[in-house]
């Protein structure tokens, strides 16, 4: 994934790799569902019989793998019924995409699990629900999009944020 990472030379970019349905990750389920950090990436930046600059950068990336096909019950909460801990129905994704969301949720969130308030193992916390569908939800955006966005970490109360 650091090598891939790697690749890219734009310095105020963020690398995403996001899994194929037909690839399969070593470690996928066992022991992550995606992951973060970052490469570094060095090249020439000016040639010269007297001097060449070389230029290394850090590049930050994130991995998701591909929960839709691999591992749901692990990977695809809370868009797919898990399997350990308690066995709430799963939600009814914002966008009807259920596992194809759940990737995204799994790279953005230091926070796992946390949706609403009042989450706790098992249960995403309190959200929102739209009448017609079904779907839970706690953003909304343009042209009438739902979403369901994790927690993020806040430094100054130590504590995961939620919208909702």
């Amino acid at each position: 994934m650091k090598k891939l990472a790697a690749k890219g030379t734009h310095t105020n970019a963020i690398n995403a790799v996001l899994t194929s349905s037909d690839v399969i990750i070593d470690g996928f389920c066992s022991n992550k569902c995606g992951t973060h950090g970052y490469s570094r990436s060095s090249f020439i930046r000016s040639k010269s019989p007297n001097f060449a600059y070389i230029w290394v950068s850090e590049l930050p990336y994130i991995w998701v793998g591909n929960s839709e096909t691999q591992c749901p019950g692990q990977c695809a909460w809370p868009f797919h019924q898990p399997i350990y801990g308690p066995q709430t129905p799963p939600l009814v994704a914002p966008n009807n995409d259920g596992p194809k969301e759940a990737p995204i949720l799994e790279a953005a969130s230091a926070c796992s699990g946390i949706y609403g308030k009042g989450a706790y193992p098992g249960y995403a916390g309190d959200l929102l629900v739209d009448a017609a569908t079904g779907a839970s939800y706690n953003a909304n955006g343009l042209n009438g999009k739902k979403y369901l966005l994790p927690a993020l970490f806040d430094p100054s109360t130590p504590t995961c944020s939620t919208l909702v």
